[in-house]
């Protein structure tokens, strides 16, 4: 590493420190490039890569023509996932905020495609050149009117065309999960699958997320089966620093 590569990931390192410990408050001013040239005794290259690496790491946020500040720390929420919550009617996620004191909401939009291959294969959905065979539907889920999480859902169109529930946010099943949704046309669910993973943010996330570039996010893939048959899969995407994933499992009595 060069001697300039060195002195910015030193004083980085500083200034986050202040920022971990409380020095630098959420939302305080962080020095501007030229006092952090200034004071450290270095180039506006050097200062700008300090500046970068804290707004890449989230600690900070840039806002064009006011400056860099201490990034604010959300409150930590709970997320519950949990196969027997989803079975008590309605939104699982309204439910959730609620007992957390919290008004939960979601933005939507649903658009018939031919969905992705990676989607296709979770629905076991065959190659077809008869137009769109799945319904999809982005959403943005928010709490007190702040975003807190992404979701996108696709459910085959054969499945649930021509019923009340084609839509998932219009008709008469507007706002129920999808559990209650499919028992309408008569599919019960009988279990769900969720991988998980974590990656960075990506650009269009962060922004709908009102997040930092460079943030850390947890990944769910989940779908919901009918015995063998997929008939819904979701990718949900949880900002690390916003919720406190939680899982909870019924446990069989042992006869």
């Amino acid at each position: 590493m060069d001697q300039s590569g060195a002195l910015y990931l030193a004083i980085a390192d500083q200034l986050r420190q202040q920022i971990v410990n409380g020095e630098l408050a959420p939302g305080a001013a962080l020095p501007s490039q030229t006092e952090i040239a200034r004071q450290f005794e270095v180039s506006d290259g050097v200062a700008r890569k300090v500046i970068r690496t804290l707004v890449v790491e989230g600690h900070a946020i840039a806002r064009p023509g006011a400056g860099t500040f201490v990034r604010e720390r959300p409150t930590l929420r709970k997320l519950v996932r949990s196969w027997h919550r989803s079975l008590r009617g309605g939104s699982p996620f309204a439910a959730e905020m609620k007992a957390q004191g919290v008004n939960g909401g979601w933005q939507y939009s649903s658009r018939t495609e031919t969905a992705p291959p990676a989607v296709r294969q979770r629905l076991l959905l065959a190659e077809t050149d008869n137009g769109p065979d799945s319904i999809r539907t982005d959403y943005v889920f928010t709490a007190d009117d702040e975003p807190v999480m992404l979701s996108t859902s696709w459910e085959p169109f054969a499945l649930t065309k021509g019923t009340p529930i084609v839509l998932p946010e219009d008709g008469p099943y507007a706002g129920r999960g999808v559990v209650e949704r499919m028992m309408a046309i008569g599919i019960r669910i009988t279990h769900s699958a969720e991988a998980i993973s974590a990656r960075m943010v990506l650009t269009t996330e962060a922004t709908r997320l009102q997040m930092a570039p460079g943030s850390i996010v947890l990944t769910i893939e989940r779908t919901y089966w009918a015995d063998e048959q997929p008939v819904e899969t979701a990718d949900i995407v949880i900002p690390v620093d916003r919720y406190q994933v939680i899982y909870g499992t019924a446990i069989d009595e042992i006869p």
